[in-house]
C-alpha cells in the first residue's frame, strides 16, 4: 500500500512507517522464521526486565501506554503489510506477556508458566479470546485477544502458584 501526502517528505513517510514497523513486529523479531507469536512472546521478557520492579499503578499504567501505542502500530502495520492480523505483528504478544507477567512470583517455574499458559491461550483462543480474534477488526481487535489470553494466564498462573509456590 502506498502512502503520500503533499505536505509530508517521502522520507519522512519513509522513517514513519520503519518506526511503526519496528514497534509492531517488537522489532522486528516478528519477522523471525516459523511460530512468529511464539518469538514475540519470548522477546516480551526482555523489556519485561524493564518494567517489572515498577509499583502497580505505574506497571498498570504502562500496559495501558502499550496497549495504545500497540493499538496505532498494529492497525498502521496491517495497512503497511496489506493482511489482516498479519504474523509478523508481535506488539500484541508483547502486551499479552506483560499481563500474564503481572505479579509474577520471581521464580522461573513462575516465569515458564506464564510463558507457557499465554501460549496455550493464545493458540487455542477460548471464548471471548475466539470472538476477538474473529469478530473485531483493526489495531483493536489485533491487541484485545491478546490482552485476553494474557489475563487468563495470568488468572491461572495465579491460582497454580498457590499450590505449587510453596513447595517450590
Amino acid at each position: 500500500m502506498q502512502f503520500s501526502h503533499p505536505d509530508i517528505p517521502d522520507h519522512t513517510i519513509y522513517r514513519m512507517k520503519t518506526l511503526t514497523m519496528a514497534i509492531a513486529t517488537g522489532l522486528w523479531v516478528g519477522f523471525l522464521p516459523k511460530a512468529p507469536g511464539t518469538w514475540g512472546s519470548l522477546f516480551a521478557f526482555l523489556p519485561w526486565l524493564l518494567i517489572k520492579g515498577l509499583t502497580l499503578p505505574f506497571y498498570l499504567l504502562t500496559l495501558i501506554g502499550v496497549f495504545i501505542i500497540g493499538f496505532f502500530a498494529a492497525g498502521s502495520a496491517e495497512k503497511i503489510l496489506d493482511r489482516a492480523d498479519a504474523g509478523p505483528i508481535v506488539i500484541d504478544e508483547i502486551l499479552g506477556m506483560f499481563i500474564a507477567l503481572l505479579l509474577c512470583p520471581n521464580h522461573p517455574v513462575a516465569l515458564a508458566l506464564a510463558f507457557i499458559l499465554f501460549r496455550i491461550f493464545d493458540i487455542a483462543k477460548p471464548f471471548p479470546v475466539s470472538w476477538f480474534d474473529q469478530r473485531i477488526h483493526g489495531g483493536f481487535g489485533i491487541m484485545m485477544d491478546d490482552v485476553i489470553a494474557g489475563l487468563y494466564a495470568l488468572i491461572c498462573l495465579q491460582i497454580i502458584w498457590l499450590f505449587i509456590g510453596p513447595i517450590l
